[in-house]
């Protein structure tokens, strides 16, 4: 059906005109959020703990509420299948150690950040496993007001147990001690755990983290 359309001017447009506009201005509607993110409240929120507290299963409840998923891990399991390296405590210390060496100890952070940065052109993103001070201070330093830090504490104890029965790469008592030693003097975990935003007491059953996590997410909106 032939028309002619007036659409915020002086001047008359025919029906197909106005289709073109239309379909300009859904173009660009669609297109803002990646064109201006770095405007809009976007959050970034990175999850700190020592092995086996529950820092994964905290970053999964913040994953079913629309943050998109960072995992500081999968460097070092992409490095171990590059190399042709079998998935072991051994190797994944021995990787994560070359990274550092040859990125600072900041390694983690700074190659995780495209992957953050890509992110966060579509949601808010949760960084799962963020260890050193200086990873800390990089994405700090970075992302300013929209980052948040959350520690997840449990007793070594409880950490143990939880360790020698997960079904992937399970520690060992001594492979567990061994790892907390590292990460804390060599690491320097201990200083963003001190530093951190929120506090989440990890000792007793999951469903207490699932809700003291979706009790920060309410906090966060």
């Amino acid at each position: 059906m032939a028309g002619v359309y007036q659409i915020a001017s002086s001047r008359s447009f025919t029906l197909s005109e106005a289709n073109v506009f239309i379909q300009m201005a859904e173009i660009y509607l669609c297109n803002l959020p990646c064109l201006n993110y770095n405007m809009s409240i976007v959050k970034v929120v990175a999850i700190v703990g020592m092995a086996g507290s529950g820092k994964s299963e905290a970053a999964r409840v913040f994953e079913a509420h629309g943050y998109a998923r960072v995992r500081f891990g999968d460097i070092t399991d992409e490095e171990l299948r590059r190399r042709g390296l079998p998935l072991n405590e051994q190797n994944e210390r021995a990787v994560r150690e070359a990274l550092r060496k040859e990125h600072g100890m900041a390694a983690y952070a700074k190659l995780s950040l495209p992957r953050i940065e890509a992110a966060l052109k579509k949601s808010n993103v949760v960084a799962d496993g963020l260890y050193s001070w200086e990873e800390y201070k990089l994405l700090k330093d970075h992302f300013g007001d929209k980052f948040t830090l959350i520690a997840v504490a449990t007793s070594p104890a409880t950490r143990y147990r939880r360790l020698a029965s997960r079904p992937h790469r399970p520690l060992t008592q001594e492979e567990a001690a061994s790892r907390d030693r590292a990460e804390i003097e060599n690491l320097n975990k201990g200083g963003p755990i001190a530093m951190a935003d929120f506090v989440i007491r990890n000792d007793s059953a999951v469903t207490v983290l699932q809700k003291e996590t979706e009790r920060i997410i309410a906090q966060l909106k």
